[in-house]
Parts: C-alpha cells; structure tokens; sequence
C-alpha cells in the first residue's frame, strides 16, 4: 500500500472511530473507538512526520463549510413511498443519512439506503440540493442535503438497529414524522419526485 493509499485509509478509519464515539452509548464501545482514534492518529503523526493538534483534528478553522447528507424519494410499482421509522423518536423519515468521506454521492445514498431500509435501489436522478439549516435547532450542525429520486428493486438484508420498521406509505398521507425533519420539507421533496421537478435553494 503506497502511502497516498494508506493516508485515506487511516482517514477512512479516523473518521469511523469519531462517528462510533458521537453515537454509540456502549461504555466498552466506546473504549474501543477512542483506541482506534489514538492509534490511527499516531499512524497518521508518523506518516506525515508532523504533530496533529488533536484536539482540532477535522476541524476546518481556515473555511468551516456545511455538511452535506443524502436522502432518498423510493417508490415501488405501485407508487407507494418507502419510510423508515426511527428507533430514537418513532417517527417516520427519508432512508438516508450523512455522506461518509470519499464517497461519492451515489454510494452514499446507496449504502445508506441498504443499512437503514435493507433495499435495494436503482438510483433514477436527484430531485433536490436543499438548505436543511433553517429547519433545525440553532445547536445543530449547518447542513445542506442532496435528494434523490429512485426505483425499489428488493429487500436484501435487515434494517439498521437504529430502525424500528421499514414501510410503504402513501405519499399523500405521510405518518407521524421523526423531529429530525419537517412535513414541509418532506412534502417538498416527495412533491419534486412525484412532478419529475429538480428544486434547489
């Protein structure tokens, strides 16, 4: 492995470890992500032969910048709407999540669809390049979201456990929805797919 290939994948692996430490609530868990963290960043102090200052490790303090997630509007052949149900609050949202480091827009929705619904989807376009901010709390991180509009394919595996259930809905009638997002938002979203519209901000 060449270095430029071994710098992305301790990257790959430095990132996994802060994301395990921000969501997990598994005490031995979280031992073992903090681990992970120390070692890489050492790996990664050797490598570059400099001293990272840890504690702004990822942060971008020249240009902070949103951070950008993905959803996905997935309809079957009978024009039902595929929802997850959220295990944190019980309510209902767009399979998606954020986009890891050094995947592409596509793989990203990909994998976050097979993880939080276990579909799998033929991607038809993007529908949207939304500004989620307004919508959140004045603590949340700025966020902008890229939507896309797909075909389900078949279920190839179990939902996340962050999933309670996985469900085809009526696009017209939306279920109680999880406080990450808003009817106004979803119902924009859902309407750009159904009218082959493409809406940004």
């Amino acid at each position: 492995m060449d270095s430029k290939n071994l710098y992305d994948f301790l990257i790959k692996v430095q990132s996994i470890a802060k994301i395990g430490l921000l969501y997990t609530t598994d005490p031995y868990a979280k031992k073992n992500y903090i681990e992970i963290e120390q070692m890489t960043l050492s790996l990664l102090e050797d490598l570059q032969a400099v001293n990272l200052e840890r504690n702004n490790y990822f942060k971008r303090d020249i240009y902070p910048t949103p951070n950008i997630s993905v959803r996905a509007i997935i309809f079957n052949k009978e024009g039902q709407l595929l929802m997850v149900q959220e295990k944190e609050d019980g309510g209902f949202s767009l399979p998606g999540g954020w986009a890891d480091l050094y995947d592409s827009p596509t793989e990203a929705i990909l994998k976050e669809t097979t993880e939080e619904a276990g579909a799998k989807i033929k991607i038809m376009g993007i529908v949207a390049f939304l500004h989620r901010t307004p919508f959140k709390t004045p603590t949340s991180v700025p966020e902008y979201v890229l939507v896309f509009k797909a075909e389900f394919v078949e279920f190839i595996g179990e939902h996340d456990h962050e999933i309670l259930t996985v469900k085809w809905v009526d696009p017209y009638n939306l279920p109680p929805l999880s406080h990450k997002v808003t009817k106004h938002e979803v119902e924009r979203m859902i309407n750009a797919a159904l009218h082959d519209k493409t809406i940004f901000d």
